[in-house]
């Protein structure tokens, strides 16, 4: 496993016209414009800024864990970042999962991202999550802080299925449990690991484990994935 706050702006005018006793009154004009949107976190605060991506651009030359970072001052992200882009620049990233990193279909790419506060720096953090095509099951997941106008890799997770997000300010990783013979889309439970960042790193502060009732002749599915928008 949060938002930019509204503004509005005001302006008055009165201009009074006089000639050979006409009087013309022009009325005072008022006009307001605000904005504001949803939190940027999963649960956090409302509804998660989470996307498929369809398209990769060129990989970052910044150096190594980096890649620049473009965010406002209230924590949210003035532009959208390239995750792919992001993923195939990190060194941390195993070949592995670079190598599978492609369109599914079209132009694609398996991955949700997330924008919200998680470490606590005062620009919006980014988590990422890598799918499988074939099932949606997570094959990694990686949290990417913003510091000094680089992303730094200060998370990853590559032991799959595993998903992550962002929960009222602390991170939350879901794995599926599996025994031997169980199929992909029942597994016998579930972990459910909560990490807080210390300041340094994450550091593990609660962990839930599941086991599904075998009612019905099965296990539960497995968790599906919900992307938001």
């Amino acid at each position: 496993m949060r938002g930019l706050n509204g503004q509005s702006l005001s302006g008055r005018s009165s201009l009074v016209l006089m000639s050979a006793g006409t009087i013309v009154l022009v009325g005072t004009v008022l006009f307001a414009a605000g904005c504001s949107t949803g939190g940027t976190g999963l649960r956090d605060g409302g509804p998660a800024h989470t996307e498929s991506v369809a398209k990769s651009g060129s990989p970052t030359t910044t150096p190594p864990d980096h890649v620049p970072a473009t965010t406002g001052a209230s924590g949210r992200p003035a532009k959208k970042v390239d995750p792919v882009a992001l993923l195939k620049a990190d060194p941390k990233v195993s070949a592995e999962v670079k190598r599978d990193l492609k369109p599914c279909t079209g132009k694609e790419y398996p991955v949700d991202v997330s924008y919200g506060k998680v470490t606590g720096g005062p620009e919006a953090d980014i988590v990422v999550n890598v799918l499988s095509c074939a099932d949606a099951l997570g094959r990694g997941s990686y949290v990417y802080r913003a510091e000094g106008g680089t992303y730094e890799n200060v998370f990853s997770d590559e032991q799959p299925p595993v998903y992550s997000e962002i929960d009222r300010g602390d991170l939350v990783v879901t794995r599926p449990v599996y025994a031997k013979s169980d199929p992909l889309a029942y597994p016998s439970g579930e972990d459910v690991i909560t990490y807080r960042w210390n300041g340094e790193k994450f550091t593990e502060q609660d962990r839930v484990h599941t086991d599904y009732s075998n009612i019905d002749g099965g296990a539960q599915p497995a968790p599906a994935i919900t992307k938001k928008n």
